[in-house]
């Protein structure tokens, strides 16, 4: 589909622990189920007393609740349930690097044979639905074999995977034998505000059910944890074990799914929009798996610099970098250097909602692109492909890195770089001169193009270059490795 390209080398990312004691990876077992309807009733409201002599304005805030802690965490008790699952280890490289951290829940034995080592991790998950499906996170189902849950009640079932999707951490597993158990409504993650009251409820250190209040610390956290970075940040207290677990709104309403700590951090837990369950629940039920549409592009965020460089009124939307031939996009006419600021009436302020506004939609569906092309907005209908492997869709599109450069080495002084010839046509950037103010590109860099024109050697950079005033951003597109991305760089008298 698509794939964002970093301007510059990025930090390390958080480093996170998951919120339970995952032993091996794999693919699991997965089974095919026809589905109940599962809508939940919307928690009761109660009326307000009618007021005889002031009309108050109308208004789109929540109204004030008290919000009864004890009385929402006895409701919500028997919507939540402890999972258990189990994992052969092959050697030692089953071994989960956590089971120490993690204490109660790992844990390797062997089996009743003394031939099979396994070993056990828990999680928590909730219930959608009366006939026993239950909602967690695929890493706490991942590569095992056999998975248990129990109820608040203490009542245990058997639990078979129904559908998996690892690129948003969900799992739907349904409980054999079960009928009548009580559901937790979905709510709705958007109209989450930052500050407002969540209850996490969950099972950890194999603590079974426990309930810990915070609050909506951010929203829209990207963690570096997957391709559809979207995360809920709270301070309700997360530990591992909590992994799959609901997150309630004062209403009793599930608003995110607890997923991920920080390791070190006090205070800051993950949890996954509800939204983002509610878009993939259905392919999750009917077919087991999750089918995306597929722009075939790659992007990047606009910087500041950049933004100056491409004359945008500020930095907002996803730079086209690179396009697929005969791709969506390519389709569509989009074209590299154009900015898409908006999908299907969903503005884009950042570069990484392109991917997750364009994983929504299922391939064949069309999506209204708004772009931005040499300062003028523009709107296409893109129909888009399947999403086969993201990785590997990436690295057919990627050139080939180069080899060795000439000894040849020249200067670009306008630019602040030291440059030479790469074979194959293009600049390699091979040093900075001193001062250089230079940020958003590399030694090792091959220089494409400067403001729409291509560059074939160090003369055609120095030509293009000469044009530019003193004090403008050149706008210069460059392969890194196997990825092309733009750049901006200042232009200066030397």
């Amino acid at each position: 589909m698509i794939q964002a390209v970093s301007s510059r080398p990025r930090a390390s990312a958080l480093a996170l622990l998951t919120a339970a004691a995952m032993a091996i990876g794999g693919c699991g077992q997965q089974a095919h189920a026809t589905p109940p309807s599962t809508q939940a009733a919307a928690s009761p409201q109660a009326a307000a007393p009618p007021v005889a002599t002031v009309t108050l304005p109308p208004t789109t805030a929540p109204v004030p609740a008290t919000f009864d802690v004890a009385a929402l965490s006895e409701r919500v008790k028997p919507m939540v349930v402890n999972i258990t699952t189990t994992h052969e280890v092959k050697g030692s490289e089953g071994l989960d690097p956590f089971q120490f951290f993690f204490g109660p829940q790992g844990g390797g034995r062997l089996n009743p044979r003394g031939q099979q080592p396994t070993q056990t991790a828990l999680g928590t998950g909730f219930i959608i639905d009366p006939s026993g499906y239950v909602v967690t996170n695929e890493h706490v189902i991942h590569d095992a074999s056999g998975v248990r849950v129990r109820l608040a009640d203490e009542r245990e079932f058997e639990a078979e995977v129904v559908g998996r999707d690892p690129k948003l951490d969900l799992a739907l597993l349904r409980l054999k034998g079960a009928t009548g158990l009580p559901v937790a409504p979905l709510g709705a993650s958007e109209q989450l505000r930052v500050g407002e009251h969540v209850l996490a409820v969950g099972n950890p250190f194999g603590l079974g059910h426990t309930v810990t209040l915070g609050i909506v610390s951010a929203k829209a956290r990207a963690i570096g944890a997957g391709p559809y970075d979207d995360f809920i940040q709270t301070d309700a207290s997360i530990n591992p074990g909590n992994s799959g677990g609901p997150l309630f709104n004062w209403r009793g309403e599930v608003v995110g799914i607890n997923t991920a700590i920080r390791a070190g951090a006090n205070g800051i837990g993950f949890a996954i929009p509800i939204d983002a369950l509610k878009d993939v629940l259905p392919q999750l039920r009917e077919k087991g798996f999750v089918e995306r549409g597929k722009l075939g592009l790659l992007f990047q965020p606009v910087t500041r610099d950049l933004a100056a460089a491409l004359q945008l009124d500020g930095p907002r939307g996803a730079l086209v970098a690179e396009v697929e031939p005969g791709g969506a996009a390519a389709r569509a006419g989009i074209k590299p250097g154009d900015v898409i600021v908006n999908v299907n009436g969903v503005p884009i302020h950042h570069a990484e909602e392109l991917r997750r506004n364009v994983a929504r939609n299922a391939p064949g569906s069309e999506i209204a692109v708004t772009l931005v092309r040499a300062q003028k907005q523009q709107q296409v209908v893109a129909k888009l492909d399947a999403l086969q492997d993201e990785e590997g869709d990436a690295a057919s599109r990627a050139r080939p890195s180069q080899g060795a450069r000439p000894e040849r080495q020249l200067s670009a002084e306008k630019l602040g770089i030291q440059v030479s010839e790469a074979p194959g046509g293009g600049v390699r950037v091979d040093g900075f001169a001193s001062g250089s103010k230079v940020q958003e590109i590399e030694v090792g860099d091959v220089i494409l193009e400067v403001n729409g024109a291509p560059v074939k050697d160090v003369a055609g950079l120095r030509a293009a270059i000469a044009k530019l005033k003193d004090g403008s951003v050149a706008l210069l597109k460059v392969r890194r490795g196997k990825l092309v991305q733009f750049a901006a760089v200042p232009i200066s008298a030397r």
